[in-house]
Parts: C-alpha cells; sequence; structure tokens
C-alpha cells in the first residue's frame, strides 16, 4: 500500500493499492490496469475517507497550444495543468474570460468534471470540447459540451458509467468580444471600466479574505453546493430570514448561499472529533487536527441534518468522498460517520 495523504489537500490518512503517474500520453496507451481504479488530478475535490484499495491514477500532463479565429483565442490545455496558472497565463497573454474563476484550486482535467464555476461565470460557458481517454478501449475521443452534460456542478463525468474515460486536454474557447461580469456582491463595488486584470485582483482578493489556505490549513474548498430549490420555498423562507442570500437560477427555481445557511445556524467554527467549520467560511470543511474519514463525514451529517431540520434544505456534497473500493453515494456518506 503507497500513502495518498499527500495528494489530496484534505490530507487524511488513507493508503492506495498502488499510485501510477501519467506524464505522457504514450504513458496511456501502455496502461495495463485492473478496478477499482480512480483517476486524480491534484485532489483539491477528492477525499479519501480510508484507504483505497484500488490504483490511483495521477494525471500530471502538460502542455498549452494556442491559436486563434477571427472571433476567439482557441487553447488547447492539457490537463494536468493547474487552473489557476492557467487563469493568469490568459491574461497575461491579453485573452480575457477566466479572471472570475481565479485561484479555484485544481486542474484543468478536473475543471470540466465539477463544471467549476465562481462569480456568475462556469467553466462550460468557453469548453469547446473534452478529449478524453477510454481506459478500456485504450483509444482517444473528444466529447462535445451537449455530450458533456453540465449543470451547476454537475456533468457526465461525474456519473458512473463515465468511470473509463480520463480526461486529457480540455479546448476552450474564449471570445474576443469581451465583457465583465460583476453581478454578484463581492465584485459590484468594481467600476464596469474595470481590466480584467482587476477584476481578477479582486477575486484573488475575496478569495483569500475567506477561504483557508489548503497547504497550511487542509480542506477541499467548498464542502457542499449552494442548494437550488423552489421559488415558493425561497419566499417562505424569506418572511422568516428577509437576508437570506438568493441568487435566481429560473422563474421557478433560485440558489441559496449554502455557507450562509450554516453560518446563520451558528456552526461557523464548530469541531467533530478533528474535523471542523472553518471559522470564518462556513462552507469550508477543514481538517483542524488530526482528523479522520469517520470525522469528517460525521461533522457533514451533522450540518445537513441541523440545516434541513431548520431550513427544510437538503445540502449535498461538492466535494467526492472515496471509500475503499468506490465513490461514496449521497446516502452512503451520510452514514459513513454513524
Amino acid at each position: 500500500m503507497v500513502s495518498v495523504q499527500a495528494l489530496h489537500s484534505f490530507r487524511l490518512p488513507a493508503h492506495a493499492r498502488g499510485v501510477i503517474a501519467v506524464n505522457t500520453r504514450e504513458d496511456l496507451t501502455k496502461l495495463e490496469i485492473s478496478e477499482p481504479f480512480w483517476i486524480l488530478g491534484e485532489g483539491t475535490n477528492t477525499i479519501f475517507t480510508e484507504d483505497y484499495l484500488g490504483t490511483v491514477l495521477s494525471v500530471r500532463l502538460r502542455g498549452i497550444v494556442r491559436t486563434e479565429t477571427p472571433d476567439a483565442w482557441r487553447l488547447e490545455v492539457a490537463a494536468g495543468e493547474n487552473w489557476h496558472d492557467l487563469v493568469v497565463f490568459t491574461l497575461a497573454q491579453g485573452m480575457p474570460g477566466f479572471e472570475n474563476l481565479a485561484l479555484i484550486p485544481g486542474s484543468v482535467g478536473a475543471a470540466p468534471v465539477q463544471n467549476i464555476g465562481a462569480y456568475g461565470v462556469e467553466i462550460s460557458d468557453f469548453i469547446e470540447h473534452v478529449e478524453v481517454f477510454n481506459l478500456k478501449t485504450k483509444s482517444f475521443s473528444t466529447l462535445t459540451p451537449a455530450e458533456c452534460q453540465f449543470a451547476y456542478r454537475e456533468s457526465f463525468f461525474k456519473r458512473p458509467e463515465s468511470a473509463h474515460l480520463l480526461i486529457t486536454r480540455v479546448t476552450f474557447l474564449l471570445p474576443k468580444a469581451w465583457k465583465p461580469v460583476l453581478t454578484y456582491p463581492d465584485l459590484r463595488s468594481l467600476s464596469h471600466e474595470a481590466t480584467p486584470t482587476e477584476i481578477m485582483e479582486r477575486v484573488i482578493a475575496v478569495r483569500q479574505a475567506k477561504l483557508p489556505d489548503p497547504a497550511l490549513i487542509p480542506n477541499a474548498g467548498s464542502f457542499f453546493k449552494n442548494p437550488v430549490v423552489t421559488m415558493d420555498h425561497i419566499h417562505m423562507l424569506q418572511k422568516e430570514y428577509p437576508e437570506i442570500p438568493v441568487y435566481p437560477v429560473s422563474e421557478t427555481h433560485g440558489k441559496i448561499a449554502a455557507g450562509w445557511l450554516i453560518d446563520r445556524i451558528g456552526l461557523k467554527g464548530f469541531s467533530f472529533g478533528g474535523a471542523g467549520v472553518h471559522d470564518r467560511q462556513a462552507l469550508v470543511l477543514v481538517n483542524r487536527n488530526g482528523a479522520t474519514g469517520d470525522d469528517l463525514c460525521g461533522l457533514a451529517q451533522h450540518i445537513v441534518e441541523m440545516v434541513h431540520s431548520r431550513y427544510g434544505v437538503m445540502l449535498e456534497p461538492e466535494v467526492r468522498l472515496l471509500e475503499k473500493d468506490k465513490l461514496l453515494n449521497s446516502k452512503e456518506w451520510l452514514h459513513r460517520g454513524t
């Protein structure tokens, strides 16, 4: 068994049967692997809750190819590139679009899986196609955005039927006709004449003020998704909590800030074993003092139950929780700590 504690940002003590580094495309074609296996980027959205009885494929593919059309810049980016580094690179090269997504941890290959987003922008807004390697057929192919089935923090890549697909490269289109997205409160004080770099700098400052650095305090970023509920339910909640942060999704549904729900209950700073709720951002759970998988899942279960009891809203994890040989589903992880 090989330790994977350093391979995921929550740093729970865990081991895997083996770890294979994927540095080149040739590494993939020569790969001989049996199930179970887990495809891992930088490990910022995966948590090993106990020893994993399979092989971890650590994707470290590198490279960026830039071309352009009259209307857009096209970037073919290898899956192992760091996401924030790509944001900084594009702005330095005069290619705006990603500035609202600055400082989101993780790799480029993981970005479509989660359909990462922040401050009114989602990565799926820019994806032209995603190249994958089929570990069963040993072949490369590309998926369109429609085939990727993007939704809020969701994609086809999170479903069991895609488990054999390893993302190798993502192709982005950044329109040359750029418009700033300043709809979220933290960005509204910026002028509509703000440059992409100024927006990125504001996003970085806000995130650094609210979110713990995983290198100093082990965490996996936002642990829960912001729940999408009916407007009828939101109107009911607003009668008692008029200040509740709501972001319209459609005429019939809205998104509520999960961090606010947790904070309003008084759980900010709460601890369960070695795991805890961060004292500045309630949406982030942290490994405070040698946490175990049971500590983390027990804490998450307590939060979900408290939020549901108070607001009638069910929180779902944004992170992906692994146990011995599989990904935990919503029912399993809720009872993992009991």
